[in-house]
């Protein structure tokens, strides 16, 4: 057990003198063989390796490595726990990284074994301002990805849009997911997430994970070295929305740089929010995601199994049936069914196209969206809550 902290603290030291520039650290594990071989060398030694006016010799000290010891002590009273590169536990992917960090930052009620266990991850990122298109979408992709006999982690950044989108859709479908913080694992950003961010490091599986260190806060520059990791994690990442030079992009870029597999939902070329993901499909860096059913073959998971949708009407009428009446129901049904043929149509649309006062057409928008089964942006446009069936 000393010899595994050891090398934790090691790494976890190396982590903070090496941050921003994690590829020294790497460069210096892997010649040396452990990160704990590292505060073995001599000054002089140090000097051979970093050269003397190295910015970084006089960093690498014992005292440095007994502040990341007490660091590992704090850790493991508030819940949390670092493991080092060199580890079995540590993602196998994410260390095949040139720019893979020295350690991870992990909060979850799982062990990092269970977290990090041999199978899948796949990627799921994009936009913080999620369309319509985006919100049916990104949880019917990854109901689709939990089809599979084996089902793959789905890794995200516990963002607005996309992001949160896809932990909670994998959340519901029983998928285990992976937040990366932009922050130290002690924060969660952004800060009106922590109930789902305590949700996923409660549940078996899933974990909160940052190789920044603890009391790190939200920084432009943070958000973009995270995405190395959203990337590096996985053997795809699936790009649902994104502007042309949005961190989705950028992630997606990432991955492929890494040699994985990109797949991008295409959308309207007036729409800002898939700009990104028509131009990696233009660039074939990516793949498009034309069906569940081919995504899924071309990820090769696994084959998918189609789960029967239930019908809107059906669903209704079994909601409502014995607290409204025949005719209320019959109207409730007409506008769920026309928020299913038209994306994004209005309460003032619904009224005309079913033939109801506007003010009727609220109340029942709002009745259905109280009870999960549409949902309305600011501009009450109407979509149908996709939800596990």
């Amino acid at each position: 057990m000393k010899n595994i902290f050891d090398e934790r603290a090691s790494a976890c030291a190396l982590n903070r003198i090496f941050g921003y520039e994690p590829r020294y650290a790497s460069e210096l594990i892997g010649n040396l063989g452990s990160a704990d071989a590292v505060f073995r060398l001599t000054e002089n030694e140090l000097s051979d390796i970093l050269g003397p006016f190295s910015k970084y010799r006089g960093k690498i000290n014992g005292s440095v490595r007994d502040e990341a010891a007490r660091e590992l002590s704090w850790l493991a009273d508030n819940g949390c726990t670092f493991i080092a590169s060199t580890e079995d536990c540590f993602p196998t992917l994410l260390r095949e990284c040139e720019d893979a960090p020295a350690g991870l930052y992990v909060r979850s009620d799982s062990p990092p074994e269970e977290i990090f266990k041999p199978g899948e991850c796949i990627s799921v990122v994009g936009t913080r301002d999620i369309s319509l298109y985006g919100k049916e979408w990104c949880p019917e992709i990854i109901g689709a990805l939990s089809s599979v006999r084996n089902p793959p982690t789905i890794v995200s950044g516990l963002a607005f849009g996309v992001d949160i989108c896809a932990h909670m859709a994998a959340l519901a479908y029983g998928l285990p997911t992976i937040a990366v913080l932009p922050v130290g694992i002690d924060c969660v950003y952004p800060a009106s997430h922590r109930v789902a961010a305590g949700k996923i490091s409660s549940t078996p599986g899933c974990a909160l994970i940052t190789d920044y260190p603890p009391g790190t806060k939200a920084e432009p520059v943070n958000f973009l070295r995270r995405n190395r990791i959203i990337a590096g994690l996985s053997k795809a990442t699936i790009l649902v929305e994104s502007k042309e030079k949005g961190g989705g992009t950028m992630t997606a870029r990432l991955a492929s740089g890494y040699g994985r597999d990109v797949f991008a939902l295409p959308g309207r070329i007036d729409d800002i929010r898939s700009q990104g993901c028509n131009r990696l499909l233009a660039e074939k860096i990516a793949e498009p995601i034309v069906s569940v059913e081919s995504l899924v073959q071309s990820l090769g998971i696994g084959a998918y199994n189609r789960r029967r949708k239930k019908d809107i009407r059906e669903e209704i009428e079994k909601a409502y049936s014995g607290s409204s009446s025949p005719e209320e129901v019959k109207k409730l049904c007409s506008v769920a069914e026309a928020v299913k043929r038209s994306r994004g149509i209005t309460p003032e649309e619904i009224g005309r196209q079913c033939g109801i006062p506007y003010e009727e057409s609220v109340s029942m928008v709002s009745m259905l969206e109280c009870d999960g089964f549409i949902d309305t942006d600011l501009y009450r446009r109407c979509s149908i809550h996709n939800k596990k069936s």
